[in-house]
């Protein structure tokens, strides 16, 4: 009998601060009727301080544990899939949240998708978890300051212009029998790599000069190739990845019962639905937090379970994708 694996408690955290739509209205001179009705933005929560990336997802992670009911001993591998903007360039955030919560006998690693993060991150803790012996339990845990490289004066990345901030994490443990992490499935497209860059602060523009500073943020080298490439692919794309990820469930795509997607503009989350044939009673939309990289998927599963659209026994299909360009799905069976 294969073993089972599932997520025994969740967390998300946010920042103190709130922009909300008239401020991003202002600050990038777009009108606020089209970033509340369009982008589907009303606030969204923004970091400053102390609130580092790091602690966004320590405090997310110290919710799971304590929603699990375990103790941080327990933990045999830290996983962090956050935002690659971390408290410090080349540095390692998931050894810092493992000494911080007193995880003393787990080790630890960080790993990447971007927005897609989330997803492969439960299918690398589902891996790890059935491909070895003498690991039980694993923490994935996120933070997320992307928005820190999103500039209000590129009118080519407005679609950024609803990244906010905060942080997720999951207890995931084998053997578990609720809450099944089930299927998933990826495609990439690595055609979009080098197509929304931070163009200075890496290897290829190093070191840095005083004026690169000012260019210290997210770029579209050709907007309309981008743009083009983006609308040819990207709902096929997501399609694909939510189907195949049903399959290797053992389910049909008809079978969803919730969809955790990331936030994005109003039209393409209402044409994905259509698409599904699902309901506004199925998803969260997630105008009060905008878009918070791969902890939207953990973010609309909470807000599903508060507003009662999930119950136990659904089929909750977790979607997102990562630039660069990477589509992850991954399917969890609650209850």
């Amino acid at each position: 009998m294969e073993q089972t694996v599932g997520i025994m408690g969740w967390g998300t955290s946010f920042p103190e601060g709130i922009m909300d739509a008239a401020e991003i209205a202002e600050r990038s001179g777009i009108p606020v009727d089209v970033i509340r009705d369009k982008f589907g933005v009303n606030q969204k929560p923004v970091a400053s301080g102390d609130e580092t990336t790091a602690y966004l997802g320590l405090e997310a992670a110290r919710k799971a544990i304590k929603k699990a009911g375990i103790e941080a001993s327990e933990i045999d591998i830290v996983i962090w899939n956050g935002g690659q903007q971390k408290d410090y360039p080349c540095w390692l955030a998931g050894l810092k949240i493992a000494e911080d919560i007193g995880a003393v006998n787990a080790w630890s690693f960080d790993m990447e998708a971007m927005c897609g993060s989330m997803m492969v991150g439960m299918e690398v803790a589902k891996s790890l978890l059935l491909g070895n012996a003498r690991y039980r339990t694993v923490l994935l845990v996120s933070g997320y300051r992307n928005g820190d490289f999103v500039s209000f004066d590129v009118p080519a990345t407005s679609f950024m212009f609803d990244i906010g901030a905060g942080g997720s994490a999951m207890i995931i443990r084998k053997g578990y029998e609720k809450n099944l992490i089930l299927g998933t499935a990826f495609k990439g497209d690595g055609s979009f790599s080098e197509e929304c860059i931070v163009p200075v602060g890496g290897t290829k523009k190093w070191p840095m000069t005083a004026s690169d500073v000012e260019n210290l943020h997210f770029e579209i080298p050709d907007p309309d190739l981008f743009k083009k490439k983006l609308g040819e692919r990207t709902l096929p794309n997501f399609f694909e990845v939510i189907a195949e990820s049903m399959k290797q469930s053992g389910f049909e795509e008809d079978d969803i019962d919730y969809l955790a997607i990331l936030h994005f503009k109003k039209s393409t989350h209402d044409y994905i639905l259509e698409h599904l044939k699902l309901s506004d009673n199925q998803t969260t939309y997630l105008d009060q937090y905008g878009h918070i990289g791969q902890n939207d998927q953990i973010i609309s599963l909470e807000e599903g379970l508060k507003a009662g659209k999930i119950k136990n026994g659904d089929k909750i299909v977790m979607v997102g994708a990562g630039i660069g360009f990477v589509w992850a799905s991954a399917v969890v069976q609650w209850g």
